[in-house]
């Protein structure tokens, strides 16, 4: 290691001007020993530079070179590993920690040492050394003492052989060797003569020692006797401390067995701690008080106080059977017998509360079906409400029976199924037929006297009314039923259902608004009325199944129902098998079953209504579609929503067959040939439609549905309007699109329907244009004569003649023209005038009072050719002086005075 040592501080440390203090041969820990050397040294220039240096060989070995440095005040800790025992491992914490293991202890031990002279000569910051023995960190103190304060700066690290190898002078010996040259003059100026007198004094003194040492042979003796007689008394005292030793083995064998003694105690207590822990853990979680256990097995099920000890008791009882036990308990005999009596007493409770809600059930149902006869008169259905209130009572015990007896509780809840839809199916139906038999009261009641002759007794509207429903939903039956109640008096009429076309021709007590108010009102109810029962039921179910908590897989029995497969079910293939859902699915099937009645009944009052007045598809359209939006606000998965969801759809059905039918009639229309046309009853009948369908969608849900409507309505009018205008003989064309295009011009103008801007501007157009038309036509040339002479004029001057040589022309000369004008005087004028207002007037009917604007208008056309006669007069014959027999002031006095002549 030396020559290692000086071949290093050569080769590597001298050319950087550092000194090596220490050295030690490692490897790292846990890989592939690949030796290498750290080196400890410091800087000789100043100031001191302290550094741990990584030394490793070449590769080819026949060299060192430096791999890494680390600056010694970087170094943060030095774990020796351990302080007691040998061992060659030790940890350098830099920035991260470098573990290293030494060739041997020693070398591992002398450099610590080293680093920890280093630490306290140079560094402020103290480097922390962990599990290093105390005997190498007290060497460096010891010297410092006797070492002078001044030279403190000098480096004194390094390894042991560094430490042999230089020793610093102390004081005495600096006083001698300052004597000694003083003594000698040319200590200083001839070193070689005084090294060579030291010597010869060196040998002077040595040969003085030997004689010394020569002459003390008898004090030798005597120092070897007493080192014998020292020998002998160790020997002595050796074999006392073998006794104590001896005694002191005995004493370490005693304590042995109080040491082991004492640890079982502590086991024992230990042992006996946890027994008590666990005997207090049983006791209080698998411990049911007598008064629990007297509630379970005889509790009174009946009254408040007894249902809310069967409450604490059951959540008691359920805590005690699902306390989790610890490893082992499932052994104890104890703990099994409790488990056995919990279990006999769930049991014995589930039974006694399963029986005592079926009487409930069967009892409070009694109680509901004799209030059923208060309600048949009454367009109401009963409150569930105290058999709801009754029941939450045991909502709680609903809860524990669905997480402890799963059977029993789904047993119950078919149970309660089966007994609400017999319940309900008596109540809805009951309550239905109460409706029918009101709506066909109001049927009735719309024909006014013509019904008198037909006295019914209730029960024969309810035979009636029988026939438009059925098991199966379904309207049965001929036309013989309610139809005839309502059409018979009506033989001219094809259809009971309002259509456009018949509305033109009704009375008003055929079509009176008070009439379908009532139908709207009794409409409502039955929808008012069903809405909060729906609710209240699926909120109480919701509350007493506990089936809005969260969401689990439930069990749920779908059982067919009398042929009727209420809407989200399973088809009919599918029934009798169990289904897994969540337990909002639950609720809904539970609802689906209970008033599986409901869809069918409302499908069959629906088909009543349309059937008595196709017109009320309108109003249901409008309710139907404004409860389904309140219902789907509330939730939109209810079974509320979505069996008004289904019916909306029928009702929309027949509201689209509705405006098919009154478009299929309009194309059926047939008019009179005898007679004139006038307003064409679809197109009044638009405009009372349009008035009613204003009215019942005012501010509704559905105004898209009506907007459609209208344009295919109004479509479909300018179509027929046209083919009857078409087809007509009596009544000119022009007239027939005139006054119904402007009927329906005010019409659209009136009730300012958005949707129909186009078609108000497009029957405007057509309006205006065949006014134009008839009035051209009808006006036609007044003075004939006098307008074929003027074609004539026209016609020369097309052909190149002038103007004022027109007069020249043999066939247009003044003569000619004076003789054409004196064949048109004011009297007969007037006379034509008048016939063409008679003929006016038969044409157009009296409903649109259209007779005034289309003679005014011929008044600006007959005025418009006159003047065109006064201007081609007075280019083609100026200064002629030939004028009309007539002015304008008279033609405006004819037109008036005939008008008002009629």
């Amino acid at each position: 290691m030396t020559a290692i040592k000086h071949a290093l501080q050569r080769d590597i440390f001298t050319p950087n001007d550092e000194r090596l203090l220490s050295i030690v041969n490692v490897c790292k820990a846990g890989k592939k020993k690949k030796n290498c050397f750290l080196c400890a040294t410091v800087t000789t220039e100043r100031p001191v530079q302290v550094r741990v240096v990584k030394v490793k060989k070449s590769d080819k070995g026949d060299f060192y070179k430096r791999q890494m440095a680390w600056e010694l005040r970087d170094l943060a800790e030095v774990d020796a590993k351990d302080a007691s025992k040998e061992n060659p491992e030790f940890d350098l914490h830099f920035e991260k920690v470098y573990r290293w293991v030494a060739s041997s202890t020693a070398e591992k031990n002398s450099f610590i040492s080293c680093i920890w002279k280093l630490n306290q000569r140079y560094l402020r910051k103290k480097v922390e050394f962990v599990n290093v023995s105390s005997q190498l960190l007290e060497e460096l103190p010891k010297a410092e003492e006797s070492a002078p304060s001044g030279e403190s700066q000098s480096v004194a690290g390094g390894d042991e052989d560094a430490l042999d190898d230089y020793q610093e002078l102390n004081a005495r010996e600096e006083q001698d060797i300052e004597g000694m040259m003083e003594v000698c003059e040319y200590a200083i100026s001839n070193a070689e003569a005084f090294a060579e007198k030291l010597s010869k004094e060196l040998q002077v003194l040595d040969g003085a020692n030997i004689h010394s040492i020569m002459a003390s042979e008898k004090q030798v003796n005597i120092l070897m006797q007493l080192l014998d007689e020292a020998l002998s008394e160790v020997d002595t005292i050796e074999g006392k401390m073998s006794s104590y030793e001896e005694m002191l083995q005995s004493v370490k064998e005693q304590m042995d067995q109080i040491s082991q003694s004492n640890r079982l105690i502590q086991i024992s207590n230990t042992n006996n701690v946890k027994l008590l822990d666990e005997i207090q853990f049983l006791v209080n979680y698998m411990d049911l008080s007598k008064g629990h256990i007297r509630a379970l097995q005889e509790g009174d099920l009946s009254s408040s106080k007894g249902i809310e000890a069967c409450i604490n008791a059951s959540e008691a009882l359920l805590q005690c059977m699902n306390v989790a036990l610890r490893p082992g308990h499932e052994k104890v005999m104890a703990v099994k017998q409790q488990q056995h009596l919990f279990t006999e007493l769930r049991d014995t409770f589930a039974r006694r509360l399963t029986n005592h809600l079926n009487n409930v059930f069967v009892h409070q149902g009694h109680d509901q079906s004799s209030m059923l006869s208060q309600h048949m008169a009454e367009l109401t259905l009963p409150k569930h409400s105290p058999l709801h209130r009754d029941l939450l009572r045991y909502a709680k015990l609903m809860e524990w029976l669905k997480n402890t007896q799963r059977e029993k509780y789904e047993g119950l809840s078919r149970t309660y199924v089966d007994y609400m839809t017999r319940l309900y199916e008596r109540e809805i139906k009951d309550f239905f037929e109460v409706a029918k038999i009101k709506m066909a009261g109001t049927a009735k009641e719309g024909k006014g006297n013509k019904f008198a002759t037909l006295p019914r007794k209730e029960s024969a509207l309810k035979q009636e009314t029988e026939s438009l429903h059925g098991s199966s939903g379904k309207l049965t039956g001929s036309t013989s039923s309610l139809n005839k109640l309502a059409v018979q008096g009506s033989s001219s009429r094809r259809s009971q259902s309002s259509s456009l076309l018949d509305m033109g021709n009704m009375s008003a007590s055929d079509l009176d608004v008070a009439d379908r108010t009532k139908f709207d009102k009794i409409f409502e109810q039955v929808l008012s009325e069903l809405e909060p029962l729906c609710l209240a039921e699926q909120d109480f179910i919701s509350k007493f199944f506990k089936l809005q908590q969260h969401p689990t897989l439930a069990q749920v029995e779908v059982e067919e129902s009398d042929g009727v497969v209420p809407s989200r079910q399973p088809p009919p293939g599918e029934h009798r098998h169990f289904i897994s859902s969540t337990e909002k699915d639950m609720v809904r099937l539970m609802m689906n079953k209970v008033f599986q009645s409901i869809e069918t009944e409302l499908n069959s009052l629906i088909a009543l209504g349309d059937k008595i007045d196709s017109f009320h598809s309108l109003y249901m359209l409008v309710k139907m579609s404004h409860h389904v939006w309140t219902a789907e606000n509330v939730d939109p998965a209810s079974y509320l929503s979505t069996t008004l969801g289904n019916v909306l759809v029928t009702v929309k059905r027949n509201f689209d067959k509705c405006i098919s039918g009154q478009i299929r009639q309009m194309e059926e229309v047939k008019i009179s040939k005898k007679s004139k046309v006038g307003v064409l009853p679809f197109v009044a009948g638009f405009e009372e439609f349009a008035e009613l369908a204003e009215t019942i969608f005012r501010n509704a849900e559905r105004r898209g549905d009506l907007d459609k409507a209208y344009v295919k309505l109004i479509r479909a009018v300018f179509m027929n309007v046209e083919k009857v205008a078409n087809e007509s003989q009596k009544t000119p064309r022009d007239v027939v699109m005139m006054e119904n295009f402007h009927h329906i011009f005010s019409t659209l103008s009136h009730l300012k329907i958005s949707c129909l801007e186009t078609e108000r501007r497009e029957a405007k157009h057509k309006y205006t244009d065949h006014l134009q038309s008839y009035v051209i036509n009808s006006l036609g040339q007044p003075l004939e004569k006098l307008n074929h002479f003027f074609e004539g004029v026209e016609a020369r001057v097309a052909q190149g003649v002038r103007e004022d040589e027109v007069s020249y022309q043999l066939a247009f000369n003044k003569q000619e023209l004076r003789k054409v004008i004196k064949e048109y005087p004011g009297k007969e004028v007037k006379k034509g005038l008048d016939n063409l207002y008679k003929k006016v007037d038969k044409h157009l009917c009296e409903e649109e009072s259209l007779l005034q604007v289309v003679w005014h208008s011929m008044q600006d056309e007959f005025i418009r050719q006159y003047k065109h006669f006064e201007g081609l007069i007075g280019r083609c014959y100026p200064g002629s002086g030939i004028t009309m027999e007539f002015t304008i002031g008279d033609m405006l006095e004819y037109f008036s005075s005939i008008a008002q002549s009629h």
